[in-house]
């Protein structure tokens, strides 16, 4: 099943969760509590069924309420100057749980077929070209029809929740979510000793994507969204690390 549903800007993304992490600090005080509750916050999202969250016409304003909600539990005396709206979301779905890593590098393993480094390198370069320019049909066209796409928000960002299939579906799915805006910069760059694209906001990565080629399709897709895992990448641009790539 296809949960594309939920492919947004990274930038809207990110504008997303500073904005509920403002909204639980100003009521709770603390910024560890703060993460704590937006953690909550997007676990109750992802609990809810695809149906449900696609009824929901203003996420973010869910979300807010949700944030609202919760921070009153945890403070039932919160500051009079803070105004909250208590949403009556139910838990209607499964609870969100981001694929394994052992099982994810074992699929990986079993459809990637070894293309030269060239090829590669090519096809990623020209990956990164149809998203700068949008252009959905050339996007489309590099990737297989039966690709796969795996977005690993860690339940910290809003993402799509299972696999994406389809070369129409994932090209749909990374345009939106790279979307070029204002401070948003795409580069390849080398993720786990092959060329992938990294995708920058405010000169700080967001996304990392990596990609399984066979001779001249993608046949899957892994985007990285994961505040905690691209840490260590923001960490290494600090102390000096490697450079944007191209």
């Amino acid at each position: 099943m296809n949960d594309a549903g939920d492919s947004v800007s990274i930038a809207d993304l990110l504008d997303e969760r500073r904005h509920l992490l403002d909204v639980a600090h100003g009521m709770l005080g603390s910024r560890r509590e703060a993460e704590d509750v937006i953690a909550e916050t997007y676990r109750r999202w992802y609990e809810l069924s695809s149906a449900t969250r696609a009824r929901i016409t203003t996420p973010r304003a869910w979300l807010e309420e949700v944030v609202g909600r919760i921070c009153c539990q945890a403070r039932p005396n919160p500051p009079d100057s803070v105004s909250t709206a208590v949403d009556t979301a139910g838990r209607t779905g499964p609870e969100y749980a981001e694929p394994a890593d052992r099982a994810l590098h074992s699929l990986r393993a079993m459809r990637s077929r070894p293309t030269t480094p060239r090829q590669h390198d090519a096809v990623v370069g020209t990956v990164r070209q149809a998203c700068v320019t949008e252009d959905a049909p050339l996007l489309s066209s590099l990737l297989a029809r039966d690709v796969t796409a795996f977005f690993d928000g860690g339940g910290k960002v809003r993402a799509p929740t299972g696999p994406v299939h389809g070369n129409l579906h994932v090209a749909r799915s990374l345009l939106a979510l790279v979307a070029l805006r204002p401070l948003i910069t795409l580069h390849t760059h080398s993720v786990n000793g092959r060329t992938g694209i990294v995708v920058r906001y405010d000169r700080q990565v967001a996304v990392v994507i990596s990609l399984d080629i066979d001779a001249r399709h993608v046949v899957q897709v892994w985007v990285t969204l994961n505040p905690d895992k691209l840490r260590s990448w923001n960490q290494s641009r600090n102390r000096g690390g490697p450079g944007h790539g191209s």
